[in-house]
């Protein structure tokens, strides 16, 4: 009797290679938390990071960003090691990536094709599919003559032109006109969002705001008692939710919105702009903090930069420390747990006012996280409708 045989149909992850340059002003410190978010972000695309290059420059090379002898370098790393893909932490312009394929002759991503390729795969109601598209469609015009590298001008001269150039005219064509339609629908799915503002605006409404996979889904879920998909990893969350919540007597409106990131590209945040309505649209926001992050700080930074974009950055913001379970002081010896009390008195809590400190998995000092915000959402909610019975 034959021997059975058995094949793996399991999908083994695309191994990658993480490319990224060191200017002057930035240390190695840096350096080393952005491959390694860069990593978080080729492991929440579905790859597997087998090793990372760096490369010291004033500023990246116009032709091939990091020079022609780390590019050999890492042409022969990627032969030796069988690798699939390489990612670099910065986004290419046209040239540089033609010119890196022409030469590496392998799949090549910037971090903005690879956070649109996540926003992609997280999409799931027609206004975050219909967004992402068209940012994706915005960032492949300027890129598409190396789709075509096939396809040779076999005469130059006025009227010569090869099928080449004729076929990028007609995708381009084609592309705009995508592109255009895309806006119009868009249009119209703001329009039906605006009017389904209108008619819960009577609420007071609170937006959680942050850093990506900071633990803003948990914390609505704690909040509305709902079940938000929450997960370790980076944009589990990209369609906004929002939900009725109700802290003792008192309704409001909360809701839940994309994670910001550094260089988030400039695409993305045009698009997402009418779902970040709900950020520039409500009464308080929540910027919630993992304070047990080493580059918290820089987190913080970013998110400010981009509510100050979006012109909400003078909005009233309770600033939420989350994860404090987690957090390490280094600076403490002996290990002495950190106690609330030390936290309060921190320069965190004299820079950020009002802060809290929590941790929303292990459920400590919620209590006077609900208190805190039932109290700023009341002061809201009387000035608004002095009259109202509800909350004498």
């Amino acid at each position: 009797m034959a021997k059975q045989k058995f094949y793996d149909t399991a999908i083994k992850p695309e191994r990658a290679v993480l490319v990224g340059i060191i200017t002057p002003g930035q240390s190695d410190a840096q350096t080393r938390e952005y491959l390694e978010e860069l990593e978080f972000l080729v492991a929440t695309a579905g790859g597997e990071t087998i090793y990372s290059f760096t490369q010291r420059m004033q500023r990246p090379d116009r032709a091939t960003f990091v020079g022609t002898g780390k590019l050999e370098e890492i042409k022969d790393y990627i032969k030796a090691e069988e690798i699939d893909i390489v990612v670099f932490d910065d986004e290419l312009s046209p040239s540089q990536l033609r010119n890196i394929e022409n030469e590496l002759q392998i799949k090549i991503l910037d971090r903005s094709n690879l956070i649109l390729d996540i926003f992609a795969k997280r999409a799931q109601t027609s206004q975050a599919k219909t967004q992402v598209e068209l940012a994706q469609l915005q960032y492949m015009l300027p890129r598409l003559t190396r789709l075509w590298t096939h396809l040779e001008r076999q005469k130059g001269g006025i009227g010569m032109r090869g099928p080449g150039e004729t076929q990028i005219e007609t995708d381009r064509r084609i592309i705009l006109n995508k592109i255009s339609l895309l806006k119009e629908r868009l249009d119209e799915i703001d329009k039906q969002n605006a009017t389904q503002r209108k008619n819960r605006h009577q609420l007071v409404r609170v937006a959680l705001v942050g850093y990506t996979n900071v633990g803003k889904s948990t914390i609505m879920n704690m909040l509305s008692k709902s079940e938000v998909f929450a997960e370790n990893k980076l944009f589990a969350t990209l369609d906004t939710t929002v939900r009725k919540v109700v802290i003792d007597n008192l309704p409001f409106l909360l809701s839940d919105t994309v994670g910001f990131i550094r260089k988030l590209p400039h695409h993305l945040v045009e698009c997402f702009k009418s779902t970040l309505d709900e950020v520039r649209e409500a009464d308080i926001l929540i910027h919630v903090v993992d304070i047990s992050h080493p580059n918290f700080e820089d987190h913080m930074n970013t998110v400010n930069e981009t509510l100050k974009e979006l012109g909400a950055i003078d909005k009233e913001i309770i600033t939420v420390f989350n994860k404090i379970d987690a957090y390490q002081n280094l600076e403490k010896e002996n290990d002495e747990p950190i106690t609330l009390a030390d936290f309060e008195h921190s320069w965190m809590a004299k820079n950020s006012n009002p802060a809290l400190f929590i941790s929303a998995t292990k459920k400590e000092n919620l209590e006077q996280f609900r208190t805190l915000l039932y109290d700023r959402i009341k002061n809201i909610h009387t000035q608004r409708y002095p009259f109202d019975k509800l909350l004498y």
